[in-house]
């Protein structure tokens, strides 16, 4: 029954790593649409989303199932519990990765108001900290969670600076509002991205010591 369990176990990680990867490749999808400014790729970037939420609802199905037939207790408990956490904060991923083509189909063909420095920075440092996040789990890597959260910091400070330089472009032209909006929501969204990667790495901290910052359970 164990080596059962543990096969289980092993077929849920790589279900994990692949919807890790597929959502990284949705934030990769997301960057090259606003550098390359291609309304096709937008639309594809959007439809990807559906694929995302399928690999979702068959991981949920999965861990369901483990819990309905294996009942584990203590630590596989937890581990199961965070799985259903993680692909619930990665379906979420996604959707943001998915809003940002959104975003950029209301723009479209219109000259950049600025350089997209910061914005494909950030969707670096949040694609990393999705990779780091998923590796953390498979691995119950308290130190590489602790890292992913720190590095939270960074998507902030860049969304900080963004911020900053949109509105004195809306307060030196009034004809600057409407697309620095539309960046300021991507650079939001991406800051959410970061976020949820954040919750991810804080689950997997509690799937090893029992341990969250909001609650503990042991």
């Amino acid at each position: 029954m164990r080596n059962s369990f543990e096969k289980e176990l092993e077929l849920l990680n790589l279900d994990i790593i692949k919807m890790g990867s597929m959502i990284e490749d949705a934030i990769d999808k997301a960057i090259i649409v606003l550098k390359k400014q291609d309304p096709e790729m937008a639309k594809a970037a959007i439809e990807y989303d559906d694929v995302i939420d399928e690999m979702e609802r068959n991981i949920e199905s999965k861990c369901l199932k483990l819990l309905l037939h294996q009942q584990p207790v203590a630590r596989d408990l937890r581990l199961i519990s965070t799985a259903l956490k993680v692909i619930t904060d990665m379906e979420r991923i996604g959707d943001h990765a998915a809003d940002i083509s959104e975003i950029f189909l209301r723009i479209g063909q219109e000259k950049y108001i600025k350089e997209l420095e910061h914005i494909p920075e950030m969707g670096d440092i949040a694609a990393k900290m999705v990779r780091q996040s998923v590796d953390a789990f498979v691995k119950r890597d308290v130190a590489i969670a602790e890292r992913v959260i720190e590095m939270d910091n960074q998507v902030d400070d860049l969304f900080n600076m963004l911020k900053v330089d949109l509105t004195d472009l809306m307060i030196k032209d009034k004809k600057n509002i409407d697309q620095a909006i539309d960046f300021l929501l991507i650079a939001k969204y991406l800051e959410r991205i970061g976020d949820h990667a954040e919750n991810i790495a804080e689950w997997v901290i509690f799937s090893v010591t029992g341990e969250h910052k909001h609650i503990r359970i042991i």
